[in-house]
Parts: structure tokens; C-alpha cells; sequence
């Protein structure tokens, strides 16, 4: 493990919350054991100067919860360059990880066969698993451009992020036409979510201009496979590519087909991914499928359409969002639970009125009133099951039943949502 103790600057950070919040004194205590227990438990230095990140209770790395599980640390990255190193350090291993095989989700710490290795698919020894997800691909562009953004750092543009880039690119422009795709995944297994229908290609789809997903970032399959809220993660990042070949790397080789691939992306979330609630409001699908067939719904993961406004797609007072935020904070999202302790948002995978801290803090995070964001703050503590820490999902009606333990990506948005609350904020 890297880090036996807490560094100066985070226990600066956490002195400076606890300070903050002499009213709300759980608040401090748990952000203080989730702040400190990512450093302690899951970060692990390479002899390479690469990080690899463990997502808790799993002995994998996932380029979706490594980049959260180190996002909030961004804000002490400007003062402290080991912790600035520690972060470079993931991006370079996570673009390592795509360069090595851009469909796979989660990486073991070196080539042992651990994981999920009698999938039907192309799995090679460094695979945990080879679930397809746009979200992974979109978290370490997000966090190299993040840790730019905070500290003007640029050494994380290099030759591998370069490779990471094409290959992102080309994979995105093959899977709009999933027709032409060489990717297929099935797993053995009594659990649907956990593989892929029409012998591991996915469902009939339409071109649309959106990029196609095998998988959601809970890692359950997409029943529709253009993921909405994936797709616009994609359409923030193109984004991001732009401003750092235009701006940092003044290469200009790739700049039109960012520009084209991210105009058709947004142009077919635009055409095909608007739909009618209950209500007759115009609304955010989660899914489509481009031949008229899509799903109201939404997911505790990020990407959520929820999270549109946390992820750069559209403003919090965006009226298309609004309308979805409210359908998906009601019973026609069929993953909103309410019962006696609390409410929000659930996943498919996990138990029926498990709702997530995840979910509920990107609910905090994404609302411009304070007061909500500290109603969600006092409802994750007073559900935490005891531990001062966050877990994957708990029961509405008994927060001491909840599934894992050791789970830091949930730990961190917590401290996330603590922080915006202190308007301690990333710079995006």
C-alpha cells in the first residue's frame, strides 16, 4: 500500500471539514473515515511509477471507480505533487489497461489469470473481466483533463494517452455501426444481467449516430443498447479531447474527427434518445434502441442521466433535464424506492428497496438548493449501518442490511457531496 499514514495535505482537507461543520459533526466523522480509509486500503504504488487501484472488497481495478475513487483528492493535487503523482499515476495505468484491451471493464494488478476467465470473449491474463462499457473508456480522459484542469499539470498527455485516444476513437466510430463489431460476451451464468442476448451481440439496433454499449456501469447488461447518459459522458469528453489537442498538444491530426464523431453522438441522442413521460413532458431515456423501443428508467451508477449536470452534459436548470429528474425521482423510474428510513434511487443489481449512496449523492449534488443537499447528507449517515462509511446499496426500511462492506468509489462520492456543500469544488 502507498500510504501507512494520511498526508499533511488531507489532514489539512479534513480539518478544514471538521472545522466546517461543527453543526453537523457526523458529517465530519464519516467524511473523515471515508477520506482517509481510499488512501489507506485501496491505493498501491507500481515500481513504474503507475497507481493501481483496488474498488474495495474486489482485487481489481476499474477504470470507472478508480477515476472516482481518486476525484475528490484533486483538490489537494495543486499543493502536494505526491498526491498529484499518485494521480497521474492512475491515469497512466487506466491508459495502459485500454491500450491493452479497450473493451475490458476491471484489470488485475499483474498477468494472473485472476477474474472471469471462462467468459466467452477475448480474455488475456491481465482481464478481470470484458464487460463493454462507453463509461470506461470516458473516466481517465475525464481524469486526465480534470487533473489539468486543478493543477496545470500536462505530463499525463503522453505517448500512451495518445495510443489510449486512437483506440477510443477508432472503437467508438466501430461501435456505431455495432453491425461491424468483433466484440461478443457471454457468460455461464443464472443471471441474465450478467450476459449478452442474440449469442452475445446484443440486441437489434438501429444506427443512430450514438455509440453502443454492451454494458451499463453497474456492469448489468443494457437491455437497449445505446446507453443515454453513457453517450453523453462520451459527448463531454470529445470535449475535453479537443480543448487538448487544440490548446496543450497543438496537434491538429485528430481535431475533425473529434469534432465529427462528438457532432454525431449529440445529434443522436438529440433525434432518438427524447421521449414522453408519463406526464406527456418531453424526457431523457436511459436506453434506446433507435427502432422506437426504449426504457424510463434510471441507475445508481454515474454515468445516470441523473448525473447530466455532474458530468458537463447540460445545466441543472436545463428543462428536458428537470423533467427527467423528476420522473426518475418518482415510481415511474422503476428503481426508486421509498420506504421507512429513506429514498432514492436502486439498481437492478442489487436487491429490490436497496437504494444507493451513490445515487443519493449525485441527487445532492446535482441540486442547486443547500438545503436538499444537506437533507441528503444527514439521510447517508444516519444509514451508513454503523460503519461511519458508505455502502453499495442499503435496505429503505433497515439500513443495517446493506451489501458491501468495502466499497470506496461509494465512500468518495460522499466526501464529494461534503465538499460541494463547503463549495469546495473541481474545477471542470
Amino acid at each position: 500500500m502507498a500510504y501507512k499514514k494520511i498526508p499533511a495535505s488531507v489532514e489539512k482537507l479534513m480539518k478544514a471539514v471538521t472545522e466546517k461543520s461543527i453543526e453537523n459533526p457526523r458529517w465530519a466523522e464519516n467524511f473523515n473515515a471515508s477520506f482517509s480509509n481510499t488512501l489507506l486500503t485501496t491505493v498501491k504504488k507500481q515500481e513504474d511509477n503507475t497507481t493501481f487501484l483496488l474498488t474495495g472488497d474486489i482485487p481489481a481495478m476499474w477504470l470507472r471507480d478508480s477515476t472516482a475513487q481518486v476525484r475528490p483528492y484533486l483538490l489537494v493535487a495543486k499543493e502536494d505533487k505526491d498526491i498529484s503523482d499518485m494521480i497521474a499515476g492512475v491515469v497512466e495505468k487506466q491508459l495502459r489497461y485500454v491500450n491493452l484491451d479497450p473493451y475490458a471493464n476491471a484489470f488485475n494488478e499483474e498477468a494472473n489469470n485472476a477474474g472471469h476467465q471462462d467468459d466467452d470473449t477475448e480474455m488475456n491474463p491481465w482481464i478481470w473481466e470484458r464487460k463493454y462499457e462507453i463509461d470506461s473508456l470516458c473516466y481517465p480522459i475525464q481524469l486526465s483533463y480534470l487533473l489539468y484542469k486543478e493543477t496545470g499539470r500536462t505530463d499525463q498527455f503522453n505517448e500512451t494517452f495518445k495510443e489510449a485516444v486512437k483506440k477510443i476513437l477508432a472503437l467508438w466510430k466501430t461501435e456505431q455501426n455495432h453491425e461491424n463489431s468483433p466484440y461478443v460476451f457471454e457468460r455461464d451464468t443464472w443471471r441474465e444481467e450478467d450476459t449478452l442476448v442474440n449469442q452475445g451481440k446484443g440486441s437489434p439496433i438501429k444506427v443512430t449516430g450514438m455509440t453502443w454499449s454492451g454494458f451499463r456501469p453497474s456492469d448489468d447488461r443494457c437491455v437497449y443498447n445505446y446507453l443515454v447518459p453513457a453517450n453523453m459522458f462520451a459527448v463531454v469528453v470529445l470535449d475535453y479531447l479537443k480543448d487538448i489537442y487544440t490548446t496543450i498538444l497543438k496537434e491538429t491530426d485528430l481535431i475533425e474527427e473529434i469534432t465529427t464523431l462528438r457532432e454525431e453522438i449529440n445529434q443522436g441522442i438529440e433525434q432518438y434518445a427524447k421521449v414522453k413521460n408519463q406526464a406527456g413532458e418531453t424526457i431523457y431515456a436511459y436506453e434506446v434502441d433507435g427502432l422506437g423501443n426504449y426504457s424510463i428508467m434510471d441507475d445508481s451508477n454515474v454515468p445516470s442521466l441523473l448525473a447530466a449536470p455532474y458530468l458537463g452534459y447540460c445545466s441543472e436548470e436545463d428543462d428536458v433535464y428537470l423533467a427527467t429528474r423528476k420522473t426518475l425521482l418518482s415510481k415511474e423510474n422503476p428503481y426508486f424506492y421509498e420506504g421507512k428510513c429513506a429514498k432514492g434511487i436502486g439498481s437492478s443489481h442489487t436487491p429490490e428497496n436497496y437504494i444507493w449512496p451513490i445515487a443519493l449523492a449525485i441527487e445532492g449534488l446535482t441540486s442547486p438548493d443547500k438545503s436538499e443537499k444537506k437533507r441528503i447528507l444527514n439521510l447517508l449517515v444516519e444509514n451508513d449501518g454503523g460503519t461511519n462509511l458508505m455502502h453499495e446499496g442499503f435496505d429503505v426500511d433497515n439500513p443495517n442490511n446493506y451489501t458491501r462492506e468495502w466499497f470506496s468509489w461509494a465512500n468518495m462520492m460522499f466526501c464529494e457531496l461534503v465538499l460541494d456543500y463547503y463549495d469546495l469544488r473541481i474545477k471542470k
